[in-house]
């Protein structure tokens, strides 16, 4: 039988740690963590010479599932106190970074059975629900919304792929925690063990029809671009 096989960026806690758990506990699976370094998050070159690796020492000849979780959230200024560096900061990390990932994983997505791309989004970039969020994100919104118009895309420009932007909600991660006492809450509201199972079953159930090129929240509901 041949081994299902994800890829998930910043899966070293958080959401993607849940989720590369869930999918470890399944038979003929195959689970690549891919794992940012603090220091140097916003290579270019680095997701290319993965897969270069992947392919070359550890035999990789497909990928089934790829999910573009890495990112960031450092600051929570409105617009008129934005700084520009920091907004460059955050769209070369959570705008340019699946976009490498994306380009370096094309070929190996193309040659599985059911190519999935999956981004990790939040309604925080969504322009037409910006006013069920009212929150200062001037830095991370925008960001966001550039991984949500590239999903979005590559659903229109392959006609087999599985591509949709996921909402894991306001999640107990430590960007999500830091978020919410920015806001003068204790803590986010959902458990990462909660958010995860909702977004398994969207990959797992998920089809072009049912969830392609949209912005659909971890507990199954759709959320305004």
């Amino acid at each position: 039988m041949t081994n299902t096989i994800y890829l998930i960026t910043g899966a070293s806690r958080g959401i993607g740690r849940g989720l590369a758990e869930i999918f470890l506990a399944r038979p003929n699976t195959i689970v690549i963590a891919a794992v940012r370094d603090p220091a140097d998050s916003k290579s270019s070159t680095d997701p290319t010479a993965a897969v270069e690796t992947l392919q070359k020492k550890h035999g990789i000849d497909h990928l089934d599932v790829v999910i573009a979780n890495a990112g960031i959230s450092e600051d929570f200024s409105t617009v008129h106190r934005l700084s520009v560096p920091v907004l460059q900061g955050h769209v070369e990390v959570n705008g340019y970074g699946p976009i490498y990932l994306y380009q370096a994983v094309y070929p190996l997505l193309k040659k599985s059975t059911k190519p999935t791309f999956v981004g990790i989004g939040s309604p925080l970039g969504s322009i037409g629900g910006m006013e069920q969020r009212p929150y200062p994100c001037a830095a991370y919104g925008p960001s966001k919304a550039i991984l949500h118009w590239i999903v979005r895309k590559i659903y229109f420009e392959n006609e087999e792929f599985v591509s949709f932007v996921t909402d894991p909600g306001f999640v107990q991660t430590d960007m999500g925690n830091a978020g919410a006492q920015a806001a003068g809450l204790e803590k986010a509201f959902q458990t990462v063990e909660e958010i995860v199972g909702g977004i398994v079953k969207s990959i797992d159930e998920g089809t072009r029809e049912s969830v392609g090129a949209q912005l659909r929240v971890w507990d199954g509901s759709q959320f305004p671009w």
